[in-house]
């Protein structure tokens, strides 16, 4: 009987889920993270929750695994030495960048600069040119090719990334270097701009190839090591790597184009919420995963998650397909400091993450933490994770009284509480930038809330943003794990066309795009998804002649066969520019780039039916427990989730517990149990909403 497994690594938890192919029956695991070595905690994370499923190891088929090795590496600046090769005359293209910094008025004074991942000693020329047209202008100088990447050689670079102007009207100057590289460089990876981005602007397709090269090496060995070690450990596993896109690609494409996972991790929570939100009647959503280290966040219209064509981590913005998700530094790890000099109480975005955790962990920390104060609040049970962690309650409150102590507070519990709601603030911010900022009335969405700190703050997040109702998941702790395993393959590929659309004869506008995706629907079958259980979407990136920016446009092939394509596609675009820009021009416009996107079709996961009940969750209550809120001691009632049935109905104050996760039900709010599993939470005044 064949398994798939989902696997999502966190800062501080691993989270696992199996599902029966043929059921669609779903197993959960959680266990610690272990940062000096993943796949320690992958390991171990397979083997519990397959204890727990009573199979045995052969019987798992796929592994489906979202990863932050590449984020990790952006962000702990632990990528690799790489050197870059430019055409002559565009050495500096890195350093040159664009004329943008970000931040408010008087931003360039205090923004640092971030340093280029390749280094301007490990960039090199090389004479030779392509014109914008695809014609060879000067060809390759190939001895002094040989002699920069022997330079290179010379400088200890540890992967090699070739950006040459123009590369992607033609790359056959591109693919001889990459050719003389695999001679003067044995051994080391080759990141190609005409593959990586074959798109125009040199800088954005310099910078994405680099960052490809940067990270390679790193991923290269994770996947490499947990493929083997999979082997190792008795589990013959085919391995899928999750994709910022929040598609599948096989281990080696992943490894080959490696700045496509960047987003990986959070993609797959995205994946999760529409999924579990489908099955409550939802699909318009704002989904927040607030995990140990940080929180993210998305917006998802009709049941598909925003995708953009740009991937931020950190100071490093590159060009590749991910679901818009923004981070925030706030998740249950986030550390709260007072600075001497301002005496203001400021939560992350530095964290504790699992070694040594928060103070309430017991393994050596010591700093306050969200985690520690929602101890104090009394929100949280004395065990998480099945049990795993054991919360130390007098840890945390002495942790936490060192912010009372310095900001001059009377208890414990009003230090806790400033905490609480400074990073529910902050995480406020983060759920405008993809929904105010964009346009969109958050009142409009509903809120589904996971990780394993999420559903804790996430009645809080509703009354600060007004999205009812506010769903949490059935095991929200590792819903990542669950949208890691309930995705599909996914392939794309890209084109640069730069014509005006009154210039395009609706034939050359279908061929373009069909094209594409025949080469897409190819390299998805080489992955082993056939024909006949592939789909296909389609994107245009679109700007008013004159324009330097342009916006993405999506359809799907019923435009392509419209007699109106052209037209239909102008107003599609228009309608996008007005939403964002409040205007439009009366000017021609312009196709920059094609794309064409192939998706397998989705496995089978037998949704959850949970059992009729009355409206009364007596049989769950486990009792009671005081808690702090709004300034003072209450009573809540204490629930185990489990021994919920649907239309039971929770009135706040209450807290529901179950193996991964805290749920928290704030006064004048009630929690109703969907059938499908979920807990839906609503102002009281909202029930019949």
């Amino acid at each position: 009987m064949p398994y798939r497994l989902g696997v999502d690594v966190g800062g501080t938890f691993t989270d696992v889920l199996l599902i029966d192919e043929n059921s669609g029956g779903t197993w959960r695991a959680k266990t610690a993270s272990t940062p000096a070595d993943q796949s320690v905690g992958v390991l171990h994370g397979i083997d519990k929750v397959c204890a727990a499923a009573g199979v045995d190891r052969t019987e798992v088929a796929n592994v489906l695994h979202g990863s932050t090795v590449a984020t990790n590496a952006i962000l702990e600046g632990t990528g690799a030495i790489v050197g870059l090769v430019t055409t002559e005359g565009f050495r500096q293209v890195l350093q040159i960048a664009r004329s943008f910094v970000p931040g408010g008025l008087a931003g360039w004074i205090i923004w640092p600069k971030p340093e280029p991942l390749a280094a301007l000693e490990n960039t090199v020329e090389v004479a030779g040119r392509i014109g914008s047209d695809g014609s060879v202008v000067r060809e390759l100088d190939e001895d002094a090719a040989r002699a920069a990447l022997r330079k290179l050689k010379a400088n200890g670079v540890q992967a090699l990334a070739v950006s040459l102007i123009n590369a992607f009207a033609n790359d056959i100057h591109e693919q001889r270097i990459a050719e003389l590289a695999r001679e003067e460089l044995p051994g080391i990876e080759v990141s190609v701009s005409s593959v990586v981005l074959p798109e125009m602007r040199e800088y954005e397709r310099a910078l994405t190839t680099v960052a490809n090269g940067y990270v390679q090496p790193q991923v290269a060995r994770y996947i490499t090591s947990l493929s083997d070690k999979l082997r190792a450990d008795g589990v013959p596993a085919e391995l899928f790597i999750l994709r910022s896109d929040g598609g599948l690609t096989a281990a080696d494409a992943a490894i080959a184009a490696p700045v496509s996972m960047l987003l990986s991790g959070p993609a797959g929570g995205v994946a999760g919420a529409v999924w579990v939100a489908e099955q409550a009647g939802y699909t318009e959503l704002l989904t927040f995963d607030m995990g140990g280290t940080s929180t993210d966040v998305a917006l998802v219209q009709g049941g598909k998650a925003r995708i953009g064509r740009q991937t931020t981590v950190a100071d490093l913005t590159v060009r590749a397909s991910a679901v818009d998700v923004r981070s925030v530094g706030a998740g249950g790890g986030s550390i709260a400091h007072v600075p001497e000099l301002t005496k203001a109480l400021r939560v992350g975005p530095r964290s504790a993450g699992a070694e040594p955790g928060p103070a309430a962990y017991g393994k050596g920390g010591t700093e306050p933490t969200v985690t520690d104060a929602n101890v104090v609040l009394g929100y949280l049970p004395t065990t998480l994770a099945g049990g795993e962690i054991t919360l130390q309650q007098d840890a945390a409150r002495a942790a936490v009284q060192t912010i009372a102590d310095a900001m001059g507070l009377a208890s414990a519990e009003a230090a806790a509480a400033g905490i609480v709601d400074i990073v529910n603030e902050n995480m406020l911010g983060g759920l405008r930038l993809v929904s105010v900022q964009q346009g969109f009335d958050p009142r409009d969405f509903a809120l589904v809330a996971f990780g394993g700190a999420g559903p804790l703050h996430a009645n809080a997040l509703g009354r600060l943003t007004g999205a009812w109702p506010v769903i949490v998941p059935p095991s929200p702790g590792v819903l990542c794990a669950l949208g890691d395993a309930t995705t599909s393959a996914r392939n794309e590929s890209a084109r640069t066309v730069l014509r005006k659309l009154g210039d395009l004869q609706p034939d050359d506008f279908r061929s373009i795009f069909r094209e594409l995706a025949a080469a897409t629907s190819k390299g998805l079958i080489e992955q082993g998804v056939p024909a006949e259980r592939q789909s296909t979407s389609y994107a245009a990136d679109v700007r008013f002649v004159g324009q330097g920016n342009e916006l993405q446009v999506t359809f799907d092939a019923s435009l392509l066969d419209a007699g109106d394509a052209l037209a239909q596609l102008a107003n599609r675009f228009d309608a996008e520019h007005q939403r964002l820009f409040s205007f439009t021009l009366s000017v021609d416009h312009e196709l920059v780039n094609a794309r064409a996107t192939v998706t397998g079709d989705r496995p089978n996961v037998a949704p959850i039916r949970l059992e009729a009940g009355d409206g009364d969750p007596a049989a769950a209550r486990l009792g009671g427990t005081r808690i702090y809120v709004d300034g003072e001691f209450v009573q809540a009632a204490l629930y185990d989730r489990l021994k919920l049935r649907a239309g039971d109905v929770i009135s706040g104050p209450a807290v529901v517990i179950e193996m991964d996760s805290t749920t928290l039900v704030l006064p004048g709010h009630a929690a109703t149990t969907d059938p499908s599993g979920s807990l839906l939470i609503r102002p009281v005044n909202h029930l019949g909403d």
